[in-house]
C-alpha cells in the first residue's frame, strides 16, 4: 500500500459499522470467532472445507492472502484487498462456511459470534510482525502456560523467563501444528500454492531456501525469549496497525469520512409519502383520519 491512504470514496478511507476502515490496497489482521466461543473446527474435515473457501475467496475478491491460523474456536488471517472490499469478502466466507458447518453438523443457528474484526495494517515490516504473531498464536493457551493472564504479564514486562520445559513444548507445538501457514514459510513443508508467501519472505531476505531459514529462526527465537506478542506492535484506536504517522493519517480521514457522509445524509430529500408513514407509524392512525 502506497505511503496515502487510498479507499474507495472520494476521501480515501469507508467506514463500515464498528469502525471497520475498508482501504483499496489495504493489509488487514483479520479475526472472527464462534458464537458464544462455540468451535469452529471440529474435525480435519472443517478445516479442509475452510481452506477451501479461502482460496475460492481469493480468485472472487481479487485478495491477497498472506498467512493463517485456524484455531478450535476462532481463526486469524493477513490478507490484501486490492479492491477495497474486506466487508463483502468476509461476509461471504463466514456465511458460505456458516451454512456448509450446520449442515455438516446438523445443527441450527448462528456459526459465528460477533462480526469479525479486521485491523489495518501499515505496509513494510509491520506485515512481518503481524504475521508472527498470527502465527505464534498455536501457543498462546492455557495449556502450554500462556492463558489471558500470563499473556497481560508479558505485555506489562512482569512475566517469568520460560523454563526450558515450557520452551521446548511450545517449540513443539509450533512445528506440528498444521492448522497454520507457519510449517510452509518455516520450510517444515510445501507453501500453499494460493498463498502469497513471497510477500513475507522477502522482508526477511530473498524468497528462497535461506528465506524460510531466517523467517523460522525469527519466529521460534521468540519462543526461546518468552516473548509471544511481538515487540513494537502498536494498536491505535482498535484500527491500526503501524506507526504514528500512519495512524494519524487513518485517523484524520476517517473523521473527513465521517463528517462528508453526514453531509451527504442532511442533503437527503425527504419525500411527502415518507412524512405520511412515519406519522401514521407514530400515531397509530391512518393518515386519512386525521389530516384535516
Amino acid at each position: 500500500m502506497s505511503e496515502d491512504v487510498q479507499g474507495e470514496d472520494v476521501q480515501g478511507v469507508v467506514m463500515a459499522r464498528h469502525a471497520r476502515v475498508r482501504v483499496a490496497g489495504g493489509m488487514y489482521h483479520v479475526c472472527a470467532r464462534g458464537d458464544n466461543r462455540g468451535l469452529l473446527f471440529c474435525h480435519e474435515g472443517d478445516v479442509k472445507q475452510f481452506l477451501g473457501l479461502l482460496e475460492e475467496a481469493k480468485d472472487r475478491y481479487r485478495l491477497r492472502l498472506y498467512a493463517y491460523c485456524l484455531m478450535p474456536n476462532h481463526y486469524h488471517l493477513l490478507v490484501g484487498t486490492p479492491a477495497g472490499n474486506i466487508s463483502q469478502c468476509m461476509k461471504w466466507l463466514n456465511g458460505s462456511y456458516g451454512i456448509w458447518f450446520n449442515k455438516r453438523h446438523d445443527r441450527t443457528g448462528h456459526v459465528f459470534g460477533e462480526r469479525f474484526k479486521a485491523i489495518l495494517i501499515e505496509d513494510g515490516g509491520w506485515l512481518l510482525e503481524a504475521s508472527v504473531y498470527v502465527h505464534m498464536n498455536c501457543v498462546a493457551t492455557e495449556d502450554l502456560g500462556l492463558g489471558k493472564t500470563e499473556r497481560a504479564a508479558q505485555r506489562s514486562g512482569v512475566s517469568r523467563p520460560p523454563t526450558p520445559e515450557a520452551i521446548e513444548l511450545r517449540l513443539k507445538r509450533l512445528r506440528e501444528f498444521r492448522h497454520s501457514s507457519y510449517r510452509g514459510y518455516a520450510g517444515y513443508e510445501k507453501v500453499l500454492e494460493w498463498l502469497a508467501s513471497d510477500v513475507l519472505l522477502r522482508r526477511v531476505g530473498k524468497a528462497d531456501e535461506d528465506a524460510s531459514s531466517r523467517y523460522r529462526a525469527m519466529v521460534e527465537d521468540r519462543i526461546r525469549q518468552g516473548v509471544n506478542e511481538p515487540a513494537g506492535l502498536n494498536l491505535k484506536w482498535g484500527l491500526v496497525l503501524g506507526g504514528e504517522r500512519f495512524a494519524r493519517k487513518v485517523r484524520k480521514q476517517l473523521k473527513i469520512g465521517r463528517e462528508t457522509r453526514g453531509k451527504r445524509e442532511l442533503k437527503r430529500w425527504i419525500g411527502f409519502e415518507e412524512v405520511v408513514r412515519v406519522v401514521e407509524r407514530f400515531k397509530h392512525v391512518a393518515w386519512d383520519a386525521f389530516r384535516d
